[in-house]
């Protein structure tokens, strides 16, 4: 059988404190695995540079001229985090037979890569990177993730439990993806869609090499968000939903009103005309907001802006 061509694709954004470490790790891995013969010489990872300030992009060059395996793509411009990822997948995606994704920061233990590959060899199109558990992490941090996946579930978006962007994509479910044309990228919610056949890897999360989180509550508050509304329109049915409460809710306190006219007690003042004033009010421009997150993405969607363009290339 001939031994498949494996590619690690890392984005990277202002990571000059990890990436020395991070490349020597993956370097060391996939020249070991060249050696026991389970993947073909020609594998290699690739650090994509999502427009980085700091000296990101001097290191990668730097990496490719002393390490076999290392290869670089430096973006235009700063597109973010699954735009980069994606750039990576699809420029290498005809190089290699699987790609595995992986952030630079070294909190996704790299020593179970083995084991991914292995699951492949043995058929399966997707290895999904799954956390055992959040130890490594803050409290506030542990229970906000929680409160991710649990959001997910309950809007009806097809996610893995505890998985971020680690996992091994087999060409043909690459080829796949490249078919889908979305400006709102949500990969965690993509990749399960397509299907093929899947399996996970358990590990345990690290602590962060160097440097500071690229993602902080803000905006991994928006990168939810983003994924509810790409994947679910529970939002909106939501919607129907708090409509149906508020007449409910108005029907009841007709009644009491036409009881208490019928009663006579009755007592004049502004406080039984401004509270549901404002409350109806403040219940519209909530669910106005839901529908003008939707309509803002279908006009993300129409225009078919490209997603990223790409700078220097480096092998």
């Amino acid at each position: 059988m001939q031994k498949p061509i494996i590619g690690v694709v890392s984005p990277c954004y202002n990571e000059e404190l990890v990436l020395n470490e991070t490349s020597v790790q993956l370097n060391a891995i996939i020249a070991d695995l060249v050696s026991q013969n389970y993947i073909s010489e020609k594998s290699f990872a690739a650090f994509i540079d999502d427009g980085s300030k700091d000296k990101t992009w001097n290191l990668i060059e730097e990496k490719t001229k002393h390490l076999l395996h290392i290869k670089g793509l430096k973006l235009a411009g700063n597109v973010g985090h699954q735009n980069a990822l994606l750039a990576g997948l699809l420029t290498f995606k005809d190089e290699a037979d699987a790609l595995i994704s992986i952030d630079a920061d070294l909190q996704d233990d790299v020593s179970v890569i083995k084991e991914m590959i292995l699951k492949f060899i043995s058929g399966t199109d997707v290895v999904y990177g799954v956390r055992k558990e959040r130890t490594t992490d803050t409290f506030f941090k542990r229970n906000t993730a929680l409160l991710f996946y649990n959001l997910m579930k309950k809007m009806k978006v097809n996610i893995i439990h505890n998985h971020a962007d680690y996992r091994l994509c087999s060409s043909r479910v690459l080829n796949a993806l490249a078919e889908f044309k979305e400006v709102n990228l949500f990969l965690r919610g993509i990749i399960p869609t397509i299907g093929f056949t899947k399996d996970v890897v358990y590990y345990d999360r690290l602590e962060r090499f160097a440097g500071e989180s690229k993602y902080p509550f803000r905006k991994m508050a928006a990168f939810a968000w983003n994924g509810v509304t790409s994947f679910s329109n529970y939002p909106l049915k939501l919607v129907t939903i708090i409509g149906f409460v508020i007449f409910s809710f108005c029907l009841v306190m007709t009644g009491y009103a036409l009881v208490a006219v019928y009663t006579g007690n009755v007592v004049p003042g502004w406080l039984s005309t401004v509270l549901p004033m404002y409350f109806l009010g403040g219940v519209q421009l909530f669910c106005f907001g839901i529908i003008g997150e939707y309509i803002g993405k279908i006009y993300s969607e129409v225009k078919q802006r490209p997603r990223y363009f790409i700078d220097k290339r480096i092998d």
